[in-house]
């Protein structure tokens, strides 16, 4: 959020001009780069669906999340920032990872992997704030963290009690 503008057009290889030319506003960078992140968010939960068992595919989901979280930090204050433009953006993220996120969630379930009826948007916060805990500083291990957690999620389901 706070790179200068010259800065990012010399690593995308443009100048300044072109880059003001397709966003005007830093927020409608932004706004760009965070959609284009969900959408390959939202290929990854697809593609890990399709190549792996249920409990597997979530985990390395869960994974990938992590990742994207340790990659948006700034974002937190610039969604909280009273502009217009990124408003929209929780909105759009929970719109397109939520049902995808709930099937992992209840295949994973339906398998025996984890406990039955945990809601998506409970996980993704969840993840998210162990990921950025507020007023705590930084976690030393954000994927051990989250490994905690998922632990607990698997308390009690079908093949923890084996």
């Amino acid at each position: 959020m706070d790179v200068p503008i010259r800065e990012i057009a010399d690593r995308a290889g443009v100048g300044v001009g072109t880059l003001y030319r397709h966003f005007p506003t830093r927020s409608d960078l932004v706004v760009a780069v965070f959609r284009r992140e969900v959408d390959e968010a939202v290929e990854a939960a697809k593609i890990l669906a399709a190549q792996h068992p249920p409990g597997e595919a979530l985990e390395r989901w869960v994974a990938h999340y992590v990742d994207f979280i340790a990659a948006h930090r700034g974002l937190a204050a610039a969604f909280n920032s009273g502009d217009p433009a990124l408003e929209g953006l929780p909105a759009h993220f929970q719109e397109r990872l939520g049902p995808l996120v709930q099937n992992l969630l209840d295949a994973a379930a339906a398998n025996g992997d984890t406990r039955p009826g945990v809601p998506a948007n409970e996980l993704l916060h969840g993840i998210g704030m162990l990921c950025v805990p507020p007023m705590c500083g930084e976690p030393t291990d954000p994927q051990r963290m989250v490994g905690l957690f998922m632990d607990g999620l698997r308390y009690r389901s079908d093949k923890a009690v084996e």
